[in-house]
């Protein structure tokens, strides 16, 4: 899928917003608690510092990394024995096709209609990355947001601690200016840092259960159906949940914190559960 590289109004707003919080925080938070030529001052500007530039680093991998297209030459293989599960359409029965892009579609691969491709492992599309979030780009998004959430808490508790600090260097020009300083920031940073927080652990959430945004809702669906059909509904991608985050963000525990994506694959096959199931015997 090629990235484009016009000009989204979303994605301004956010690297605004970032220079806004790090300026803020760097020169008038740490500044004023501590001195920022300090030794606490610059240990803490560093830290920040660091902390913003991984931050920023994998809001642009987000945004150009390719969240992974369907080949054009791809067929499902019904007759494949180590391919049981194929998900088919809801009425008719039949294999998943996109008439807008005259393929089909590979299991949890959806059509998105802003993009105009149909994406593999589709979570959502992301306006504030104008760029779909998908099988090949969904762990660098999750870490994103993990040090978003991390940069706006740290810049929360350096606000807080800079109000309770009374420096003498202050005269009444610039405490009227910081004022205009703190509350654009507090006005930024605390329904940010909600709703960061909220977006975080939702995709915990869906990530020990091995579900995309799209499928939990889905989910939502044929669970009631099932129920009325006096059935339950089990996800079948749903491996438990160690396997479920290795799935997603790697076998190797030391690279969880880090955009490595090495482990995913092509995004055309995914395991699930009736893969660990034994095929009876007959005697």
């Amino acid at each position: 899928m090629k990235r484009g590289s016009g000009f989204s109004f979303h994605v301004t707003v956010v690297i605004a917003a970032i220079a806004f919080i790090y300026f803020s925080t760097v020169f008038v938070f740490i500044d004023q608690w501590f001195g920022l030529w300090s030794s606490p001052g610059m240990l803490n500007a560093v830290f920040f510092t660091v902390v913003a530039v991984i931050c920023i680093s994998n809001y642009a991998l987000a945004i150009y990394t390719d969240p992974g297209q369907v080949p054009s030459s791809f067929v499902p293989d019904v007759e494949d024995p180590d391919n049981i599960v194929h998900e088919i359409k809801r009425k008719g029965g039949d294999l998943r096709y996109c008439q807008k892009c005259s393929l089909y579609k590979p299991p949890r691969a959806h059509h998105c209609r802003i993009c105009n491709k149909c994406v593999l492992r589709m979570d959502h599309h992301c306006v504030w990355m104008n760029n779909c979030v998908g099988h090949a780009n969904y762990k660098i998004f999750f870490i994103f947001v993990m040090y978003a959430v991390v940069s706006c808490i740290y810049s929360l508790v350096l606000l807080a601690g800079s109000i309770t600090i009374n420096s003498p260097k202050d005269d009444q020009q610039s405490e009227g200016s910081f004022r205009v300083v703190y509350i654009i920031s507090g006005l930024i940073l605390v329904p940010l840092s909600l709703a960061l927080g909220f977006f975080l652990c939702w995709h915990f959430y869906l990530i020990l259960q091995n579900k995309t945004t799209i499928e939990y809702q889905e989910g939502v669906r044929a669970m009631c159906v099932a129920e009325k059909g006096g059935y339950v509904y089990s996800h079948p991608y749903d491996l438990g949940a160690y396997e479920n985050l290795t799935a997603v963000l790697g076998p190797n525990v030391l690279c969880w914190l880090l955009p490595s994506t090495k482990h995913i694959d092509s995004g055309l096959r995914f395991r699930t559960s009736f893969d660990n199931v034994p095929t009876p015997v007959s005697k």
